[in-house]
């Protein structure tokens, strides 16, 4: 079956898909994030008959354990905005959305999911009342998203690299920005999913400590090579990033990672009128 066209000319991702940075990212992130996302999920109760949708779905970890979940009689809307490293399966339709342009069905899920997404759109709150609107009465919404704001290294060989590892952070967080993110989102979700409707709205938090075996310095990593043009744009030099490469892999270095909210809300059964 052949795959999807990305989404229109005009339309630009932070994080392109179809290229060996793209696959790594998404491995780095599906084993740093699942833990937390996937049993997150089970324990809302997903299971057969549950129809959902994933926006954003990158490499497709989440959209596989959801159509072996909801198996028998569900079914899985995977959606990206290129999803080339997204594959279709039984109970699982692949498909090309830009969610901040595109329409969404009305009342037509039982859970819509969208892990590290919305930061980077820039109308993430119209975008979000939007999801609120796909679910069925009393469907559930789960965003997971970080707060890059707490992640200071821990253990460095020297202060040179202490100073080059926040440089770095910070040159991501400037790059993030200058294209329309919000790298600190994730610790506004919470008020943002009450603000638009939401009930039951539950918060768990995740912190680890990075070091050279962890995926999520892994994340790290695959950016000094995913985001070297935004990072150059913002004053590191490729010297730079090799060297800041090197210290992530010395196997002394430890730093805190961000926070990943995992946010659970749902859309009332009665609407206020």
């Amino acid at each position: 079956m052949s795959q999807p066209a990305p989404a229109r000319e005009g339309t630009h991702a932070v994080f392109g898909n179809g290229t060996a940075h793209s696959r790594d990212q998404h491995r780095c992130v599906a084993a740093a994030y699942d833990p937390v996302t996937l049993p997150r999920l089970a324990a809302a109760g997903v299971g057969p008959g549950w129809h959902c949708l994933e926006v954003g779905a990158g490499g497709g970890s989440i959209a596989r354990w959801l159509a072996g979940r909801v198996a028998p009689g569900g079914s899985v809307f995977a959606t990206d905005l290129d999803p080339r490293d997204l594959a279709s399966a039984p109970g699982l339709e692949v498909a090309v959305l830009d969610v901040a342009r595109d329409p969404l069905p009305e009342a037509a899920y039982d859970l819509v999911v969208a892990r590290l997404v919305l930061q980077h759109v820039p109308t993430r709150d119209a975008v979000l009342h939007k999801l609120v609107r796909a679910l069925k009465p009393g469907g559930l919404l789960q965003i997971d998203e970080i707060d890059a704001s707490y992640e200071p290294p821990l253990l460095t060989p020297d202060a040179e690299g202490e100073a080059l590892y926040v440089r770095f952070l910070r040159a991501k967080t400037a790059a993030l920005r200058a294209a329309g993110g919000d790298p600190h989102w994730g610790r506004k979700v919470p008020a943002a999913l009450r603000a638009a409707g939401l009930t039951a709205v539950d918060v768990h938090l995740h912190i680890g400590v990075r070091h050279a075996q962890d995926p999520g310095l892994g994340l790290q990593l695959n950016h000094t090579r995913n985001l070297r043009d935004r990072l150059t744009e913002q004053g590191m030099t490729q010297e730079d990033l090799d060297r800041v490469g090197r210290l992530m892999r010395d196997p002394s270095f430890r730093a805190a990672s961000s926070v990943l909210y995992s946010v659970q809300g749902r859309r009332p059964c009665r609407e206020r009128p």
